[in-house]
């Protein structure tokens, strides 16, 4: 069977969102690298008790993490129903995970909320998908 017979025709808009996610979190990775070299914390610590602008980067990326498998599963059950409206979505919480980071980076975690936009994003896959399981229940 095809995989154009399985999947919405414009799923390929969720998977190029799922690419863009991927790019940010390199991206954040990345970030928390030259952190370490530049505020010399090695491996395994986490946090350093001197450094609060590498806390603020790391937090940054592990935020983003502890989010991101929740993220991948609601934006994949809307993007099977609604591709377009999920992956425009979608593209809306990753690049608000950029905001989010770039504020935070400044060592001033109040600038974090640059990326509260990200709400819209992250809701609204989670609303879609509830449309999508109450379509599979035979209520809507």
């Amino acid at each position: 069977m095809a995989i154009e017979n399985v999947l919405p025709a414009n799923f390929g808009y969720a998977i190029f969102t799922y690419l863009y996610s991927f790019g940010m979190l390199s991206y954040l990775a990345i970030k928390v690298g030259g952190a370490r070299k530049t505020y010399n914390i090695m491996y395994p610590t986490m946090y350093s008790d001197k450094e609060p602008v590498f806390n603020c980067i790391q937090r940054a990326h592990q935020n983003t993490l502890e989010v991101y498998p929740q993220w991948l599963v609601f934006q994949t059950i809307a993007a099977l129903e609604y591709p377009i409206a999920a992956s425009v979505l979608g593209v809306i919480w990753v690049t608000s995970r950029l905001s989010y980071a770039w504020g935070y980076s400044t060592g001033d975690p109040k600038k974090r909320m640059q990326g509260a936009y990200g709400y819209i994003g992250l809701f609204g896959v989670i609303l879609l998908s509830i449309s999508v399981a109450l379509k599979l229940l035979g209520v809507l």
